[in-house]
C-alpha cells in the first residue's frame, strides 16, 4: 500500500501540466489575428488623424484652454494657497 495516498504521482502532475499548457495553446490559437500590413496601416492612419499635444513640432502650438496636459487653472493666473 502507498504511504502517501493523497499525494499525486509524478505522472499525474505531468499530465495536469500538459493539459493546462494545451489549454493555454488553444486559447492563444483562438485569439483574433490580423495581418501585419493591416495593423501597421491602421496605426499610421491613427497617428495621422489623432492630434498629439505632446508633439507641437508636428501639430503646432496648443492654446492654453485646449491643452489637456496643462495644470488646472493655468490660464487664469495663480490661485494657489501657501501655508
Amino acid at each position: 500500500m502507498n504511504a502517501r495516498p493523497h499525494k499525486q504521482s509524478m505522472s499525474e502532475l505531468r499530465l495536469r501540466r500538459l493539459a493546462e499548457h494545451n489549454q493555454r495553446l488553444k486559447e492563444d490559437l483562438s485569439r483574433p489575428r490580423i495581418r501585419v500590413s493591416e495593423a501597421s496601416a491602421s496605426l499610421i492612419r491613427y497617428c495621422k488623424t489623432t492630434t498629439d499635444h505632446l508633439v507641437p513640432s508636428v501639430w503646432g502650438p496648443v492654446q492654453k484652454g485646449e491643452d489637456p496636459y496643462a495644470p488646472p487653472g493655468a490660464g487664469q493666473g495663480c490661485q494657489c494657497l501657501v501655508m
